[in-house]
């Protein structure tokens, strides 16, 4: 699992979080100030990439786990229903994606699309070119 240590007061919007062996992207952060005994104290509201579930989480300013994504290109090699064959253009590893609803009618074999190895789990994220990109 490739994932990396932050101060949870550290985290702001648009950074992302493991929350329950999850990962997710922050979307709102209240500190609260430290008290005369405590600790300040920071509330993380956050949304998961892969399930899209809203997460609360209220934790010590202590450290937090990040989840290190990958961010990667594949070509479409062909598709049945929602899922596409993809192959890695820098591994040459085939695998199969899931397509996302806002991607389905506009994904074609040969398309170059951006995919996000996120703990392992691979999501295709949006097309970069469309189209036969066969002729490399």
């Amino acid at each position: 699992m490739a994932i990396k240590h932050e101060a949870a007061t550290s985290m702001k919007k648009g950074s992302y979080i493991l929350i329950d062996a999850t990962a997710c992207k922050v979307s709102d952060v209240q500190i609260s100030r430290p008290g005369k005994h405590g600790h300040a104290k920071v509330r993380i509201q956050a949304v998961g990439l892969i399930d899209g579930k809203k997460r609360d989480v209220v934790m010590p300013g202590h450290e937090v786990e990040v989840p290190i994504i990958e961010k990667r290109n594949a070509q479409i090699l062909s598709m049945e229903g929602t899922k596409a064959n993809v192959m890695d253009t820098e591994t040459f590893e085939t695998f199969d994606l899931e397509i996302p609803e806002d991607l389905q009618g506009t994904v074609t074999d040969g398309a170059i699309i951006l995919y996000w190895d996120i703990l392992g789990q691979k999501v295709m994220k949006q097309i970069k070119s469309a189209g036969d990109a066969g002729d490399e």
